[in-house]
């Protein structure tokens, strides 16, 4: 039955994406896009918190940042043509859109009585440490970028962006400065995830490197667009997955320790 269930919750979650298809013909893609969105935040609906509105806050505040934001942002830099009409419309427009979705989840979640008890407890770094580990996901995210965004530029998407270097190269250190900011807000965005889910630091890791890849790109880049092409987009996902799965797995194994199982007089209350 609890497979039932999750199944349920990622076709039923799913839905909001297939209703606003950009057309009928893409209806099937973006529910596709809508049921894997919701299947990187199953662990969130299994071990995180308990209430509709703590879900909701660590859900939203994901795809607020990782899938809206951050997104918006590279395309600003890259390919801001895409934009029709005001480029802020489509920041909001998106963010309301993710966060609906967000709620819709939260009240899945809690509907379907997802929610397991768990004998595992979350163990944070020192709290004078967490800002200098965050800065440092940070860097690490825009060592991925660097490392892996020029592999695939050189062999698969340099024919796409062929104004990309130069575009790079006229912030200067600001370019790096902005990767590292967009690694930096990425890592603050999942920290929810990392301070809630009740998981072993393994567990935890996959989940956060899933939610930033899926979210962070994976899943938006199954809703068919006019000014990529599939293969543009399939070479994306692949990219997104080397900088974004990395930058989660980073950022779990920098800001959690290893969970431990609950004593057992602790989880009876004695």
């Amino acid at each position: 039955m609890t497979k039932l269930r999750i199944a349920l919750f990622c076709v039923i979650g799913g839905l909001p994406l297939a209703f606003i298809a950009p057309t009928r013909n893409a209806t099937l893609q973006c529910w596709l896009a809508g049921i894997l969105l919701a299947a990187c935040f199953v662990p969130v609906a299994l071990y995180g918190p308990k209430t509709i509105l703590a879900q909701f806050g660590v859900i939203g505040t994901a795809v607020l940042f990782v899938t809206s934001f951050c997104t918006w942002t590279e395309a600003m830099l890259f390919m801001p043509s895409a934009f029709k009409g005001h480029p802020w419309q489509a920041l909001i427009g998106g963010s309301i859109v993710y966060l609906v979705i967000a709620l819709i989840l939260s009240v899945l979640a809690r509907v379907l009585k997802l929610n397991r008890e768990s004998e595992r407890e979350t163990i944070a770094p020192k709290l004078s440490m967490v800002p200098l580990l965050i800065i440092a996901a940070g860097i690490a995210y825009a060592i991925y970028y660097f490392i892996f965004g020029a592999i695939t530029f050189k062999f698969f998407t340099y024919k796409y962006y062929p104004d990309a270097v130069q575009l790079a190269a006229s912030w200067g250190m600001w370019f790096w400065v902005l990767q590292i900011g967009r690694g930096i807000l990425m890592t603050l965005s999942i920290l929810p995830i990392l301070y809630t889910l009740r998981l072993s630091r393994a567990k935890l890791a996959l989940t956060a490197g899933m939610v930033v890849w899926i979210a962070g790109g994976a899943a938006p880049l199954l809703i068919p667009m006019d000014f990529m092409t599939p293969t543009q987009r399939f070479i994306h996902v692949i990219e997104i997955l080397t900088q974004n799965f990395s930058l989660g797995v980073t950022a779990a194994y920098l800001l959690r320790r290893t969970a431990s199982p609950k004593s057992l007089s602790a989880g009876s209350g004695i």
